[in-house]
């Protein structure tokens, strides 16, 4: 049907899970993902997300404190190429058959390695997966933040995706893309109507030496600020899975890292939610604690927020702005085949006497030199 919400149904339920991964170990975590997709699906989830990075790890928590020695780097950037992910098939099967046999929707946060033959390049992405076990597409993060840049790759307007699925049209955004303004609007300007941020923990968290008490205050966070103020400009709800890592989760050979003074993971203590259209938590941020969360998303909430507030709609001013959206993807080559490059050297006749009138150049004299320069008409 046209212009229904959430697919037509009245209420969808939507779980987050708040977990940690198996640290550079994509076996053990895959393992560790299709439990939390089973468990979620008994709980009646119809979509559960991830954390950023989940599948195998997030690197940059290797590089927020001091500087390391060089084999230290460069075990760690082969170990970040070893555990991610390739969205060829065989490595997405369990994921795949997981979504199938629980019946719901996965959004998986992933460290993916490049299917450009060649390259080796890791992108930070998220992995969009249907109750039928098929793989809807992928975002790649568009602009890793800060020292992200020494180990993923960009995202292009290609992965700029809302997918219109039977809970409704679900999107998503990484981490501090949730802050770019006009990548935000591409997404409203979809029709998103249930947004997955995800990230690799909470900055205001505070780190592992304070009290739980003391992270309630999250309105502080801009994390948390970014996710209410897109559900309301957006008037969808937003599902927010938060990154959580523990000493325990870092097994050899990368428990030595425990010790290593650039490893920074104490602000990885959760703080996931689900907050509704008008900006409100459903699901209020939990931190520290492996754990899923549910929360039942309401269609009547977003019809009851869009009459006060319908960025697409009455809200909308068209004729004051616009957005520009480049959705082609950019390859390193292009192949132009003989026959486009024979129909790129042709002029048309109309274009041939434009030249010729303006330059006062005969017609017959244009074509002589057009022949010259290997072009035709």
């Amino acid at each position: 049907m046209a212009n229904t919400i959430l697919g037509g149904k009245d209420k969808v339920r939507v779980a987050v899970a708040q977990a940690a991964p198996v640290f550079f170990n994509k076996e053990k975590t895959l393992e560790k993902a299709c439990r939390l997709i089973a468990e979620a699906g008994a709980g009646g989830a119809e979509l559960i997300a991830f954390p950023e990075a989940f599948i195998s790890g997030y690197p940059a928590y290797f590089t927020c404190g001091q500087a390391t020695p060089r084999e230290t780097f460069v075990a760690y950037s082969l170990g970040l190429q070893d555990s991610a992910l390739s969205l060829d098939g065989e490595e997405t099967e369990p994921l795949c058959r997981a979504a199938r046999e629980a019946g719901t929707y996965v959004v998986m946060g992933a460290n993916e390695l490049d299917d450009r033959v060649g390259s080796r390049t890791v992108y930070n992405t998220l992995v969009f997966i249907s109750p039928e076990g098929k793989v809807l597409g992928r975002h790649r993060k568009l602009m890793p933040t800060f020292t992200e840049r020494t180990y993923w790759g960009w995202g292009s307007g290609a992965d700029l995706r809302v997918f219109d699925t039977r809970i409704g049209r679900l999107g998503g955004l990484i981490c501090w893309e949730n802050h770019m303004v006009l990548v935000r609007a591409a997404m409203i300007h979809r029709g998103e109507e249930i947004h997955v941020a995800n990230w690799p923990g909470t900055l205001g968290s505070g780190g592992r030496g304070r009290q739980a008490a003391d992270r309630a205050h999250h309105d502080h966070d801009d994390m948390h600020v970014a996710i209410r103020e897109h559900a309301f400009e957006a008037g969808a709800f937003v599902v927010s899975a938060h990154g959580l890592l523990r000493d325990e989760d870092l097994t050899p050979p990368w428990d030595r890292l425990r010790a290593d003074p650039a490893m920074n993971y104490r602000w990885a203590t959760g703080g996931s939610a689900v907050v509704d259209p008008t900006g409100r938590y459903l699901t209020p941020p939990c931190y520290g604690q492996e754990t899923i969360l549910y929360a039942d998303c309401e269609a009547n909430a977003i019809k009851a927020a869009k009459a006060l507030f319908d960025s697409l709609g009455h809200y909308a001013r068209w004729d004051v702005v616009q957005l520009l959206v480049r959705e082609e993807g950019w390859e390193p080559e292009l192949a132009l085949r003989k026959e486009q490059a024979r129909a790129a050297r042709v002029l048309p006749a109309a274009e041939l006497r434009r030249i010729s009138e303006r330059y006062e150049i005969p017609l017959e004299k244009l074509e002589a030199l057009l022949g010259e320069l290997g072009l035709s008409h």
